[in-house]
């Protein structure tokens, strides 16, 4: 079988799981640093959507350095099964996340004019929080899709 970019048990497959972790997490540290965070629901969503990711990155990365250690192949059809349903399943909690959350501030910020209006909101730090949940979407996208066409080849 060929190997594709990203493939679970490869170099290539640990670092994208490392970079939707270290995404995911840059996301929540931004969004937590905020003041009032917990007050909009989207934004609470945002911060759990992106701790299931970073969770689910991480365990698989751990398993990506086992397998790179221990010279195993993750590639047969109940792993990498387990591995598509996971990865759609965060993707699309991701991406509804981080769109809900545009869609506040696109409201605030955009819209209404609440973020000039109301200085003390720190609107800047939402929107980067939102544009590394957006980085953690694209990440987990490429890993789905990967997956996707690995399971497809058996």
């Amino acid at each position: 079988m060929k190997e594709l970019i990203g493939s679970p048990g490869t170099v290539s497959g640990l670092t994208l799981r490392i970079a939707q972790c270290a995404f995911a997490a840059a996301s929540i540290g931004v969004m937590v640093s905020t003041s009032d965070f917990s007050t909009y629901t989207a934004f609470c969503y945002l911060i759990a959507s992106m701790g299931l990711q970073l969770l689910w990155s991480f365990g698989l990365a751990c398993l990506d350095v086992y397998a790179l250690r221990r010279k195993r192949d993750l590639q047969n059809p109940v792993l990498v099964s387990l591995f598509v349903v996971g990865d759609w399943v965060t993707a699309m909690l991701s991406l509804a996340a981080a769109c809900s959350s545009a869609g506040v501030i696109v409201l605030y910020a955009r819209d209404l004019d609440f973020c000039r209006a109301q200085a003390h909101l720190p609107c800047r730090r939402y929107e980067i929080s939102i544009i590394l949940a957006f980085i953690t979407w694209v990440l987990i996208a490429m890993s789905s899709h990967v997956m996707f066409w690995i399971l497809a080849s058996f």
